[in-house]
């Protein structure tokens, strides 16, 4: 059930029986050559999407846009400051609080994110507590980094092993290519990017890594270990927040 595709009496049923939703966030930025823009929220609105399927949860418009100030030097990326993307994540989740939702899982697609919606967590709850808002039940938020989840580095390394990488990775590729198989790239790459993850700001980044690429190799990546990402991904969240979104 997703929300943009719902009507208000259809989500006020709902609430009668579930509090939880999920809200999927990733980012707008560069992938290396063959890698699409849109990669960290395609991914994340996909495994999202299959999440509230099998637990029967609503799923909340996802964020496209993150914190990617890192790949401003490449054409075509997007970015929100922090500030933003805190401020950005509070209305979203105070909005829904408003109508009673009570779990928040959002899954995310991209690292440059992790820091700033940990904090949006933590500015919500203070916010509440200081005006004296604290609900029954209380509210909740998790985040889950679909990425990161140790099924999901196991299928990386056994897959790809060392050429995985750090960015623009072919897991991640993948996932795109079982999604919109008809926007698969094929584009030369150096066989030897660079593996550091150490870097400054955005200009810094790409003197590092030329093409975009941290290591990886997505050359490697096909639609159906894409497919296996996916399910590998959703089985874990599944695992892992269950209870959350059932309200224990």
């Amino acid at each position: 059930m997703l929300l943009h595709l719902s009507t208000w009496p259809e989500v006020e049923r709902y609430l009668t029986h579930r509090r939880a939703i999920i809200l999927p966030i990733g980012s707008t930025e560069q992938h290396g050559p063959t890698g699409l823009i849109g990669t960290d929220i395609i991914t994340a609105q996909a495994i999202a999407e299959e999440v509230g399927q099998r637990t029967d949860t609503l799923v909340g418009p996802g964020i496209p846009v993150g914190m990617a100030h890192h790949h401003m030097a490449f054409p075509g990326s997007m970015t929100l400051r922090p500030s933003t993307l805190v401020q950005l994540l509070r209305d979203y989740v105070m909005s829904l609080s408003a109508h009673g939702f009570r779990e928040v899982l959002v899954i995310n697609g991209h690292g440059g994110n992790i820091a700033s919606v940990t904090a949006a967590f933590y500015e919500i709850y203070e916010e509440m507590r200081l005006a004296g808002r604290d609900t029954t039940p209380p509210l909740r938020c998790e985040l889950c980094n679909w990425f990161l989840m140790p099924a999901v580095a196991a299928l990386q390394q056994e897959l790809y092993g060392e050429r995985e990488g750090l960015h623009a990775t072919p897991s991640e590729v993948a996932v795109t290519q079982y999604i919109h198989p008809t926007r698969i790239k094929i584009a030369p790459l150096d066989p030897h990017p660079g593996t550091s993850s150490s870097f400054s700001d955005w200009r810094d980044f790409r003197t590092r890594f030329p093409d975009g690429r941290m290591g990886s190799d997505p050359s490697l990546a096909t639609p159906r270990d894409g497919e296996r990402f996916v399910q590998t991904a959703v089985a874990e969240i599944v695992a892992r927040h269950g209870d959350f979104l059932n309200g224990v």
